[in-house]
């Protein structure tokens, strides 16, 4: 429930009057590394999922999930990373924000795993013919990579995962309890003339063409 009485932050100062700052020499600093070690190399080959955060030029966030099999992202050395742009619905949300700001944010995140990687660095495009090619899967070449040049990176604590007790399968939903994305589809944009039904079985044969 949200009080009806708002008060906001507004400043920097207000919030660390709220939440002090760490010390200066605390390990929640000290573990902010500038480069991939072997550690951050490691993970980022058992990662298949990755979310991808973006701006563009005045400000307007995304996230996008990417996916593959387990190292799917490229290791060229140790500041930069290469990810497949993999189809999907050509919104090119992310893409179009790296071209007009290319500050761009990655999560990693391992299944089982309660820890996470958080990479921070620029972001460009890139259609160099060697490289898409040895991102092929079943002789299906991306058509646009995106290169990320590393400026920062950590490993974030579990806690956020433990609360959520995000691999714990007594606590996943059944896939019944929310709508198809059918249904949702139908729900929000009014007047198609499509059933649920048909979309739901146009985007079941979607993601069997993965590649």
């Amino acid at each position: 429930m949200v009080a009806t009485a708002q008060r906001y932050i507004t400043s920097a100062e207000e919030l660390r009057g709220v939440i002090p700052a760490p010390k200066a020499d605390s390990l929640v600093f000290q573990k902010q590394i500038p480069r991939l070690d072997a550690h951050c190399r490691a993970f980022i080959e058992k990662s298949p999922f990755v979310l991808l955060a973006t701006a563009s030029a005045d400000g307007r966030c995304d996230v996008t999930p990417r996916g593959d099999g387990p190292g799917f992202v490229q290791i060229a050395d140790d500041t930069t990373l290469y990810l497949p742009d993999r189809p999907g619905n050509r919104r090119l949300d992310s893409m179009l924000n790296i071209v007009d700001n290319p500050h761009a944010g990655l999560l990693f995140l391992v299944p089982g795993v309660d820890e996470t990687l958080r990479v921070n660095g620029v972001a460009r495009l890139t259609t160099a013919p060697d490289l898409l090619a040895s991102m092929a899967v079943k002789g299906k070449k991306p058509l646009v990579a995106i290169e990320l040049q590393v400026e920062e990176v950590f490993f974030h604590c579990a806690r956020a995962f433990r609360r959520a007790k995000l691999w714990e399968p007594d606590t996943w939903i059944e896939r019944s309890e929310l709508p198809s994305l059918g249904q949702i589809i139908v729900d929000q944009i009014k007047g198609l003339e499509v059933t649920a039904a048909d979309l739901d079985c146009s985007l079941a044969e979607s993601n069997r063409n993965l590649y």
